[in-house]
């Protein structure tokens, strides 16, 4: 999913491509859309991918580990989206907006960021750079997109399903039990699911844990402290974090707007209004809403919404690769 969004936005932001090549699994024949052309996407084929100048990975874990070192060894630029090398203190993990100064021409592998997490990068880096925070507590109310595309057809089957069920005589909602899924570790619709990952021993998920060691490494504060709960929704695209920002001194709601007002990629809406997954799905930027005074005058509160296929994927590597041209330091080799 996230595959065929980065192939719009190189299309769409007219990125320098002078010629593409998409591969896939090669489970099944498998063709990319591009410029009016469709592509034959074969397997992934090491060679032919050291030939080029940059390479994006949209892959899993094991895929990323095996390719990305050997390519960037070779000269190549590798923006890799999985999570393989996003703590190795060795590879530059990079929002656009907020630490493009990580990028260097000696790593030339890119690690893209949790797409949970980047919405709160975005949203409070004017607020950390300037005020300082000391703690984050937060809640993310993730899209089944997030989960791929098994995920998604399992929600509209459940949906579809449910959506028969008729109301009980006296008016009662029908009992829905626990419910069949395999992409997800619980039934999704008309439910939410506080599991996004594996737990581990500490009882906290493997996405809770990427959100505070991604979040502590792109602002640069290895000791901040982070509390997060991950849960899935029923919603399409579009992640959700409910906000607690612990700053180093008080702080107003009305300053803090002003601030999160000036904040690049960050949309803040008027005061009364606020962003859904439905209202910024397919929009670029982070959006943000409900500002206000936490339980102290140290506290910030706020509401968060990012589509998590672009710029919590897609966008954001397309982004940081638009840096590199920028600089001067993508060109043919």
């Amino acid at each position: 999913m996230v595959g065929r969004e980065l192939l719009l936005l190189l299309e769409n932001r007219r990125f320098p491509v002078a010629e593409l090549r998409p591969y896939s699994s090669g489970r099944t024949r498998a063709f990319a859309k591009f410029r009016g052309r469709s592509i034959p996407a074969p397997a992934v084929d090491a060679a032919a991918l050291a030939q080029c100048d940059l390479v994006f990975l949209v892959s899993s874990d094991e895929v990323a580990l095996e390719l990305a070192p050997r390519l960037a060894a070779a000269g190549v630029w590798v923006i890799d989206d999985s999570a393989a090398f996003r703590q190795d203190p060795k590879v530059p993990l990079v929002i656009a907006e907020v630490n493009a100064d990580a990028l260097n021409q000696r790593s030339r592998l890119i690690a893209g960021p949790n797409c949970t997490m980047t919405g709160l990068a975005v949203a409070g880096a004017r607020l950390h750079r300037e005020v300082g925070v000391r703690e984050v507590r937060l809640a993310s109310y993730q899209a089944v997109s997030g989960a791929g595309k098994a995920a998604l057809g399992e929600l509209f089957a459940q949906a579809r399903e449910l959506a028969g069920t008729a109301l009980h005589a006296d008016g009662r909602a029908p009992s829905l039990g626990a419910g069949k899924s395999s992409a997800l570790p619980r039934a999704i619709a008309f439910n939410a699911v506080p599991q996004v990952g594996r737990f581990g021993p500490d009882g906290y998920t493997g996405e809770e844990n990427k959100v505070r060691a991604e979040l502590r490494k792109i602002w640069s504060a290895p000791r901040l402290p982070v509390s997060a709960t991950a849960v899935r929704v029923p919603t399409i695209r579009g992640h959700a974090l409910a906000v607690w920002l612990t700053l180093a001194k008080p702080l107003t709601a009305a300053r803090a707007r002003a601030l999160l007002a000036k904040t690049p990629g960050l949309v803040l809406s008027k005061d009364g209004d606020y962003p859904t997954p439905r209202s910024v799905g397919g929009a670029d930027p982070v959006f943000a809403g409900r500002v206000r005074q936490g339980a102290h005058a140290r506290e910030i509160a706020l509401w968060i919404v990012s589509d998590n296929l672009l710029k919590g994927a897609a966008l954001n590597s397309v982004q940081v690769a638009e840096v590199l041209v920028r600089r001067g330091w993508l060109q043919r080799r």
